[in-house]
């Protein structure tokens, strides 16, 4: 009865690739949609990835997602130092500087400034120079995609590449010299702005004088330290907001999720595709079973029981499902390959294979229950109709 059941469905090619083409479809948008949703929150959050080495994140309690920076007094540093169980706390400046580029034009900047003893904080990978460069004079570290895309000199062929910043180049920060002392590799974050690495002092000598400046203590917790309960004792002793490193990432993707319009504008996307492909391969599965009713008043007349064409159709559906789904994940997979390097922004966690998956199932189901309920309905006696 497989084979029969095999049969029918390739027999018309035509409504076979309707539906698998219909099922892709659906698995291609219920996949590729939520990976590039994804992609965007994870980078809204990717300057505390990058930030690894603390354990808490102390600031203003006011602060509602990572570039929201209210400053703080430098007071509040030895403050938090002062806390029982805290291992080191380390002063981190984050702002927006405006770099003036080589033709006159102006690019916004993320300027970081690190603790000028420590550097704590520092970029994760550096591709050229060292991070203790940036003790040398004016210096600062650039990361690679803003130094080869935005902060880049004009090109001399009218119309061309901008030529990327090399070592050795010179910036200039709200009117103060910065010297390239080396490029990072780095995660782009939501806005995409060049990333500036420089010592804390010299932050604040290129930042905009204001009363307060610091922008983060980092707090790393001494040994065997418990990290929720320093963090406690921090926010009861200095009255500041102190978040672990998960819990600052879920502040920040928090804020996204409610205050944009990021998850309706993508989960419209997907409902879309849902609804297309199960009217599609509903729709199609239903013709092919109203165009095969005869074959199975065949099988019926035979002897063959209800429960033995239920099997015949979920087969169909099964191998219908399957394909559709591969080849919807396949093509997901290879979009997401081909735009690993550029802006685009794209994560694909084992968990989007189990979201499209049921949702194909739940098409494949419905599909299936349209044409089920017509076979068995069916009256063996449609074979003598004319």
């Amino acid at each position: 009865m497989n084979h029969i059941a095999l049969k029918m469905l390739m027999g018309d090619r035509g409504k076979y690739l309707g539906i698998v083409m219909g099922l892709t479809f659906a698995s291609l948008i219920m996949t590729q949609q939520p990976a590039i949703f994804v992609g965007i929150l994870s980078r809204t959050f990717s300057f505390i990835d990058d930030t690894g080495l603390p354990d808490i994140w102390v600031m203003d309690p006011k602060v509602q997602f990572v570039d929201d920076i209210k400053p703080l007094q430098d007071t509040v540093l030895y403050r938090v130092r002062g806390v029982a169980g805290v291992g080191w706390a380390m002063p981190l400046y984050k702002g927006l500087l405006k770099s003036r580029q080589y033709d006159g034009t102006f690019q916004t900047c993320n300027v970081v400034g690190l603790d000028d003893a420590t550097l704590i904080g520092g970029p994760p990978i550096m591709l050229e120079g060292k991070l203790e460069d940036l003790r040398r004079s004016d210096g600062v570290i650039v990361d690679i995609d803003g130094a080869t895309e935005k902060l880049g000199r004009p090109s001399k062929v009218p119309g061309g590449k901008p030529e990327p910043l090399k070592v050795g180049d010179v910036l200039e920060l709200n009117d103060k010299r910065a010297i390239v002392v080396g490029l990072a590799k780095t995660t782009r974050t939501f806005q995409s702005q060049p990333v500036i690495y420089t010592t804390y002092s010299r932050a604040l000598s290129y930042a905009p004088k204001e009363r307060k400046l610091l922008s983060f203590v980092l707090v790393k917790a001494m040994p065997g330290q418990d990290v929720p309960a320093l963090a406690q004792r921090i926010r009861k002793t200095t009255g500041l907001a102190a978040y672990s490193h998960q819990e600052f990432k879920d502040l920040t993707v928090n804020y996204y999720l409610k205050n944009t319009g990021i998850p309706i504008n993508f989960g419209v996307s997907v409902a879309l595709g849902f609804i297309v492909g199960a009217a599609i391969a509903g729709q199609t599965f239903y013709n092919f079973t109203l165009e095969n009713l005869r074959q199975f008043g065949v099988l019926k007349a035979m002897g063959a029981s209800n429960w033995t064409l239920l099997r015949m159709i979920l087969l169909q559906a099964v191998l219908v499902g399957s394909i559709g789904y591969g080849l919807g994940v396949g093509l997901t997979a290879l979009f997401g390959y081909a735009m690993r390097n550029t802006i685009l922004a794209f994560k694909f966690p084992w968990q989007l294979l189990v979201f499209s998956g049921a949702g194909v199932t739940l098409i494949c189901i419905f599909a299936a229950l349209i044409s089920i309920r017509k076979v068995i309905k069916l009256e063996p006696a449609i074979v003598f109709k004319s």
